[in-house]
């Protein structure tokens, strides 16, 4: 919600100033500690205790409540005015409110015969840019509803690899400046680079063996790729003069690390705030490797998980993984497990999870998107039905079967979410993937609004 520390203009203190607050909070965190305190049905197997059991606030932090206004009238006043006050608004707020009330609509996007979509970002309020198993990499117009297809790198050589066929985009991340788009070469173990807002292609790297299935950004000028060679490669994006030339450069990484302990990275993740990177290996151990040094500094197991695909990190620290049945909370400091998030759902993998403040997007195998909220400890519950809890289900995509020539018919099947993304301002949601088993063609992409 938006917070704005008032600054009384007439008066010792602001009109938000009411004393009674200091009790109807205290009031909240009594309730909300001794739920905390229920012994559920079954005992978690980590826990965490707060280091204080008081009520009392210090008169310096009573002053502080009182002066600040949670009222979002009085934050959009203040910006109005462009009022000195320090004032902020809850990223996640408008997400929240759109999705416990009911207010997400879904349009389907036609792909024709593109076979699953992998990865996705917002380029701009109105773009998207997608990569697919058949090797495409798409731009999306949500306000034309139109696609253009953005030319794949080639490397300087082909691919000697076991398999000589692209496997596919697995991966695409935008840098913090939104100057560069990281994505996949024409063969999926090179990565390549664009320029925005062009997409002019800025170089080809070449370095791993075998398909990139992620990669991250440390900052503008600093990438880090993991691939099922389980290898981690460093790479700098070479300075680019604007150009439209074709031509791009060829680049080798800074640095190419083993991922010990660890088979076929599956996942990354960087943690801006304890300055790390978590790389998730198909064997079920989660590394972290320091962004200062480039250095593996932990390994660990993780307990009985299964299917392991992807990982997302809070600003707390916090990292979510995706596994078979269930969702992993893990503590970042000690890579112990804080929370298991189990699906409402009976077989329901986990594909895709990202953050959006203290809410949790969990797509699945099934279809559907799910919000959980890690503050309340549970699913986002709906305010239209009490008794639900929010989530959003894709229409059905599409499986085209063995075609004969160029004719063939679209059998519609329920689509796994291997991708979802939401735009700056949270109120639109771009999901994405296709029919879960490997062999199977197909696809499925729909914007919520």
């Amino acid at each position: 919600m938006a917070q704005t520390v008032r600054r009384a203009i007439e008066g010792r203190y602001p009109s938000c100033y009411v004393p009674s607050r200091i009790k109807e909070r205290r009031a909240k965190a009594r309730a909300l500690r001794l739920e905390k305190q229920r012994k559920p049905d079954k005992p978690e197997d980590f826990v965490c205790y707060s280091d204080s059991d008081s009520d009392e606030e210090t008169p310096t932090e009573q002053h502080r409540i009182l002066s600040t206004s949670y009222n979002f009238v009085d934050y959009v006043r203040s910006r109005e005015i462009q009022s000195s006050e320090p004032r902020s608004v809850d990223p996640s707020y408008a997400t929240r409110h759109m999705l416990t009330h009911d207010m997400f609509r879904e349009t389907p996007v036609n792909l024709g015969s593109m076979n699953k979509v992998f990865c996705s970002q917002w380029l701009s309020d109105r773009q998207v840019v997608f990569g697919t198993k058949c090797n495409k990499l798409m731009v999306y117009d949500v306000r034309k509803r139109s696609l253009d297809a953005i030319p794949t790198l080639r490397p300087r050589a082909p691919w000697a690899g076991p398999d000589q066929q692209t496997t596919g985009i697995h991966a695409l991340q935008i840098n913090p400046s939104r100057t560069l788009l990281a994505t996949g070469a024409r063969n999926s173990c090179e990565l390549a680079i664009y320029s925005l807002p062009t997409l002019d292609p800025v170089c080809v790297g070449e370095a791993h063996k075998d398909w990139i299935l992620d990669m991250c950004w440390l900052d503008d000028e600093f990438l880090v790729t993991g691939s099922r060679d389980s290898k981690l490669a460093l790479w700098r994006a070479p300075d680019h003069e604007p150009s439209h030339s074709p031509h791009h450069d060829y680049v080798a990484p800074v640095c190419i690390k083993e991922c010990r302990s660890g088979q076929k990275v599956r996942a990354l993740a960087f943690n801006a705030r304890w300055r790390e990177i978590a790389a998730l290996t198909l064997n079920g151990y989660i590394h972290v490797f320091s962004a200062e040094t480039f250095r593996q500094t932990l390994s660990r197991k993780l307990p009985s998980c299964q299917d392991l695909v992807c990982l997302a990190t809070q600003e707390s620290g916090v990292y979510a993984i995706g596994c078979k049945s269930y969702t992993l909370l893990l503590d970042c400091r000690t890579l112990q497990p804080v929370k298991k998030i189990t699906s409402r759902y009976n077989g329901c993998g986990i594909r895709s999870a990202s953050f959006r403040g203290d809410m949790l997007t969990i797509g699945t195998g099934l279809g559907l998107l799910m919000f959980y909220d890690l503050r309340a400890g549970k699913y986002l519950e709906s305010n239209i039905h009490s008794t639900k809890t929010v989530t959003l289900k894709a229409s059905r995509g599409y499986v085209f079967p063995d075609e004969e020539g160029e004719s063939f018919s679209q059998v519609k099947h329920v689509p796994a979410i291997y991708t979802h993304a939401y735009d700056e301002s949270g109120t639109r949601l771009f999901t994405a993937g296709g029919p879960l088993p490997a062999p199977v063609i197909g696809n499925y992409a729909a914007l919520w609004q």
